[in-house]
């Protein structure tokens, strides 16, 4: 009876310490139906270990599909990534990415502009880090899943310059972009999701 009792204990042990494992390596997808001549989407990534996602309250009400935080939510911009998905209406990534660059200019002509370097091996994404003179600095990766889905989409993320986190959050936020994934959006995605939220 005590083997049997022992058997179960460690059995328990090694099934918490699996879960708590598994628990680190969280996914996160957010979708959009089929709007008009735009199809439905979804985008899966990696949901950093500790962080917070949010699609339907934070992100909702700064016009945005999904949020990702630490901690409590404060509402400014700071160490928050943010994902953001539009129809796409410009001929290329590179001209989104060229836009983009030109409307941050206009707002702060001063500031310093490099390439953000970003491997995302299921499409094409492009990177820029932008060193504000406000010294916050704006990491903005533009990714496009191909034409025939008729969409295109970004991350961004404003850590300011001497935060002593910087390093390690850039690489999580590089990670997230990294481990982006297009699928088309179906009815059973939506089920899912809906049912997510419910037991969340």
């Amino acid at each position: 009876m005590k083997r049997l009792l022992m058997f179960v204990l460690i059995a328990m042990a090694s099934f918490a310490a699996h879960a708590a494992d598994a628990g680190k390596d969280q996914g996160v997808m957010v979708f959009g139906k089929t709007d008009g001549d735009v199809l439905g989407w979804s985008v899966l990534t990696d949901l950093p270990e500790g962080w917070t996602k949010d699609c339907c309250l934070y992100a909702k009400a700064i016009g945005v599909n999904l949020v990702m935080y630490q901690g409590d939510w404060t509402g400014k911009p700071e160490r928050v990534m943010v994902l953001n998905v539009w129809p796409s209406k410009l001929s290329s990534l590179e001209a989104e990415l060229q836009d983009d660059r030109h409307h941050y200019l206009d707002r702060d002509a001063k500031a310093k502009v490099s390439e953000l370097h970003v491997d995302n091996k299921s499409m094409t994404c492009r990177g820029m880090h932008f060193e504000g003179t406000d010294h916050e600095d704006d990491l903005v990766v533009f990714c496009d899943p191909g034409l025939a889905t008729g969409i295109r989409f970004s991350w961004s993320m404003t850590v300011a310059h001497d935060d002593p986190q910087m390093a390690t959050l850039a690489a999580s936020f590089q990670r997230v972009v990294e481990q982006s994934k297009y699928m088309k959006y179906t009815d059973e995605m939506h089920a899912k999701g809906s049912k997510a939220k419910a037991d969340h």
